[in-house]
């Protein structure tokens, strides 16, 4: 077998506003594993600030490069992949892609087959209250139930005049309303925040402190009126024993997991096994791969029965995506086979 690997930047259509700041390009590479027969596909995808392998662009294709001539020389053990949840979902990725003879079957599931469909929510990115009025009208036209919002960048007082706004015309049992603070709040500022999102029956909130401040968010979660849901809380915890000593202790309401942050295919089905263990429920989210990484984190979501909205509707955020058979309509994602 031979690795290549291409890099592919992706260019948003609108800058993506979050609590870091505004996005306007992804940094992403794919890779293809060949043999004499066929090859597999999968993608690296990093995220600045958030994948901790990734410092600069120039040393992430150095260490890119050094790790497909370990592969290529037969000298890659899989073990030197678990701190690298990037690269790890890729060869993962790819690897499946080619055992399935390169038909983009990562899993032989009814997901592939066009058969199963995927509820996914509809992300409204930060930005002025305007444009995210306009974020949030056009996912309601589009049939979404599920409604995720950024919160944490303007005034939290007119995001929750939005919401509010939202809740007026449409009560709970109409559309769900989930929000991520991506740590903007603190151990001070976050329970009042919590009681307000409350009152407006929000379905959750991700990661409303920073990740590492387990006994403040273990505090948080067993007081909240609103479910709290783990998300950056989970990156660069991936041996087995620290996975569950984060889960026993924080004990969350929910998880978030991204395969390309959260330990790669594999890593990723262990956090749900404890999870399940614990009876702690979970959804999967895109950490905005192009087109092919999310086929494999949705071909992947469908081999467990979970019916909760799941983050998968990035795939319409960028200018030249790649082709494509993944649909969305009326807040579902599915394979519409023959479409490319």
């Amino acid at each position: 077998m031979k690795a290549t690997i291409q890099y592919h930047p992706l260019h948003f259509k609108r800058p993506a506003g979050t609590s870091r700041g505004e996005l306007t390009i992804k940094h992403s590479w794919i890779l293809e594993i060949s043999d004499d027969v066929t090859s597999g596909l999968g993608e690296v995808s990093i995220i600045p600030g958030l994948t901790p392998e990734f410092t600069t662009l120039e040393e992430y294709n150095a260490l890119i490069e050094e790790y497909i001539d370990r592969f290529n020389s037969g000298a890659l053990a899989n073990e030197e992949l678990k701190n690298q949840s990037a690269l790890k979902f890729a060869f993962e990725s790819a690897l499946l892609d080619l055992n399935n003879r390169g038909n983009r079957m990562y899993f032989d599931n009814e997901f592939y087959h066009g058969t199963k469909s995927l509820p996914i929510n509809g992300l409204i990115w930060m930005g002025s209250l305007p444009y995210m009025q306009e974020q949030i009208q056009e996912k309601l036209n589009a049939g979404f139930k599920t409604i995720k919002m950024k919160i944490g960048a303007i005034d939290v007082e007119e995001e929750l005049k939005l919401l509010r706004n939202i809740r007026k015309e449409f009560s709970s049992d109409q559309i769900t309303l989930r929000v991520d603070a991506n740590g903007a709040f603190n151990r001070s500022t976050a329970p009042a925040i919590l009681h307000a999102l409350a009152d407006l029956e929000i379905h959750s909130i991700e990661q409303p402190i920073p990740a590492g401040k387990w006994s403040e968010m273990r505090d948080l979660c067993q007081s909240t009126p609103t479910p709290i849901a783990l998300d950056e809380e989970l990156i660069g915890i991936n041996e087995t024993g620290a996975k569950i000593e984060l889960l026993e202790t924080i004990q969350p309401q929910f998880i978030i997991l991204k395969p390309s942050l959260h330990g790669g295919i594999s890593g990723t089905q262990e956090w749900i096994r404890l999870a399940e263990n614990r009876k702690i429920p979970w959804w999967m989210t895109s950490a905005l791969e192009s087109n092919i990484g999310l086929d494999v984190i949705c071909q992947l979501t469908a081999e467990y029965q979970s019916d909760l909205p799941q983050g998968l509707g990035t795939g319409s955020l960028y200018e030249k995506n790649f082709p494509s058979d993944l649909t969305v309509e009326s807040g579902f994602i599915f394979k519409k086979k023959g479409k490319q």
